[in-house]
């Protein structure tokens, strides 16, 4: 799923981590998530120039999901699935809102997932993602008439 977020969001990612899976994913998954959250607000600095704001509706075969995302420095996450205590494999899909909360508040961003329907887990997870990606793309992107910071505030 994290190659999936770099090949969509247009980012370099490279990934290395280890933890106490033989006990479960969770401590992983959330440090991951943190890490990334982390990177993300070095990354962005003061957020001057950029769009702030980006939205993504995305369909993965019978799977629908849409993010929005608010780069404005405030965390906050909103994960909305049917499908939340569900399982792909020995993963539980209930991690993924652990993984997002965890780069949000890292990040500094608001980050509202829902998935529309669907029943494969495994599409909603990859529409999850793609669909966070390309909202992410979209809040980075420089904004040409965009002179400061994206706040009426001054500041983020």
């Amino acid at each position: 799923m994290l190659e999936l977020f770099a090949k969509h969001a247009l980012i370099d990612l490279e990934v290395q981590a280890t933890g106490d899976v033989h006990v479960d994913f969770h401590h992983t998954v959330e440090d991951v998530g943190l890490v990334l959250g982390t990177c993300i607000q070095q990354a962005l600095g003061d957020r001057k120039g950029i769009r702030r704001y980006g939205f993504f509706v995305l369909p993965m075969d019978e799977s629908l999901a849409e993010v929005a995302i608010d780069l404005g420095g405030r965390p906050f996450c909103v994960f909305a699935s049917a499908l939340k205590h569900a399982k792909t494999g020995d993963f539980d899909v209930k991690l993924l809102e652990e993984f997002f909360r965890a780069v949000s508040v890292e990040g500094r961003m608001n980050i509202h997932l829902r998935h529309l329907y669907g029943d494969e887990v495994h599409h909603v997870c990859e529409a999850l993602f793609k669909s966070f990606a390309r909202a992410f793309r979209m809040a980075v992107e420089t904004d040409p008439r965009e002179k400061g910071i994206p706040s009426s505030k001054g500041t983020l």
